[in-house]
């Protein structure tokens, strides 16, 4: 921080932190988990609610729970790049953190990483844990908040992090020309295309892999339905099915925001016909039957970042009065980038937890802390970015698989 807002450069956190979270999904429940553990922190939650509703099922990554350079790296779609982006020692610095991350939450992470479980009930179990742990209780408060109610309650000393999602309650605020006109002058988004999300329960075990998308597609000459084979799974009962059709721009607009198989067949018939034809050849195949009804949501798939993840501009363009320059502001999880080809919660998790172990260090002076986080989030934004362009340019090849010019207009070999 500059000399003249009154915060030397080197200086460092007091002894006793307040730290303010907000936002109560996965991803702030967790940050607060985290900090909660250290009896240097006074750690205040805020949520809109108390309630967890949202049941979607989700798998975290294992790379959260990885414990040798090897292990994290163990992906194959963006392991290479993950070894090409970050250093050796910033992995092995990760690593270390999470070594000393408690039993209680890390026997949920290594839990979450190796089978699918409904959002809400990680949600409960995150807040549950928090509940459970009286020695160091955290102050949660319910109810909406703005980001002045957010500069409002902040004293010297204090830490804020922004957990809201993507529609962040801070990531505006950040930039040090906000105001000035600019809605989005701290957010860079590519929107990659439009799409609708069909989940729905098959009564029957189905796997999907990338030679089903192709089979079951053949007869899809422009729509087609492409199962998401790493949120498709059997619990033993019924298959959790999700996938996405492509529409355009024109499509998205005359659709509503939510709707049933029925609505997209009366309204867009040669879409829900690509859906239609692929579910029949599972039916063919399986001899199951869906259980309940489709549902569908239309949503535009946008690739974004915060320009700036911190409060360190506002500091270094010495905007003393403002504020986020008094105080240091991260954005973490869907509030600093999100991408529709990455596993957010995963994300956030890993933000979180890098953010933690910055804070945990007594000595670090706060321009470095802030700095230090705004070239992780880069770097991690570097990862989003590669891995979302290649499977996006994946998609666009299968989809003209059997166009053998469409097909070669979409490669760049040399």
């Amino acid at each position: 921080m500059p000399p003249h807002a009154g915060h030397p450069v080197s200086e460092t956190l007091p002894p006793q932190v307040r730290v303010h979270v907000l936002g109560a999904g996965p991803v702030g429940l967790a940050a607060a988990a985290l900090l909660q553990s250290s009896d240097r922190f006074s750690v205040h939650l805020y949520e809109k609610r108390r309630e967890y509703t949202r049941t979607r099922m989700v798998q975290l990554a294992p790379y959260l729970v990885a414990d040798s350079i090897a292990s994290y790296c163990n992906d194959y779609i963006d392991g290479e790049s993950v070894e090409a982006i970050f250093e050796p020692s910033e992995l092995a610095e990760g690593l270390a953190f999470r070594q000393s991350i408690p039993t209680d939450l890390m026997e949920l992470l290594r839990g979450w990483t190796v089978g699918f479980c409904p959002l809400n009930a990680i949600e409960r179990s995150l807040s549950d844990l928090i509940d459970a742990r009286h020695a160091h209780p955290v102050t949660r408060t319910a109810g909406a908040i703005t980001a002045q109610d957010a500069a409002t309650m902040l004293e010297s000393g204090d830490v804020l992090i922004d957990c809201t999602g993507t529609n962040s309650l801070l990531r505006e605020s950040l930039a040090p020309n906000a105001g000035a006109g600019d809605g989005s002058a701290n957010t860079f988004k590519l929107r990659l295309e439009y799409a609708i999300v069909v989940t729905f329960l098959y009564g029957h075990a189905y796997d999907c892999n990338e030679y089903c998308k192709y089979y079951k597609n053949i007869d899809n000459a422009y729509y087609k339905f492409i199962p998401a084979v790493k949120r498709t799974f059997y619990d033993g009962h019924v298959t959790h099915v999700t996938g996405i059709v492509n529409i355009t721009a024109e499509d998205f607009e005359r659709m509503p925001s939510r709707f049933d198989g029925a609505w997209l067949r009366g309204n867009f018939p040669q879409v829900a016909q690509s859906m239609d034809r692929f579910i029949a050849k599972v039916k063919t195949e399986t001899n199951g039957e869906i259980v309940g009804d489709l549902d569908i949501i239309r949503i535009p798939l946008d690739l974004y970042r915060a320009r700036n993840s911190t409060s360190l501009s506002l500091h270094l363009a010495g905007t003393g009065e403002h504020p986020f320059a008094r105080s240091p502001v991260f954005l973490v999880g869907d509030a600093a980038m999100g991408s529709p080809y990455f596993q957010s919660i995963s994300l956030g998790f890993e933000c979180a937890m890098f953010l933690a172990g910055l804070l945990m260090q007594r000595d670090l002076p706060l321009a470095q802390m802030l700095a230090r986080y705004e070239q992780f989030a880069y770097k991690q934004w570097l990862r989003v970015y590669m891995r979302s362009k290649m499977i996006k340019h994946n998609k666009d090849l299968f989809e003209r698989i059997g166009d053998t010019f469409a097909l070669l207009e979409q490669l760049h070999i040399y």
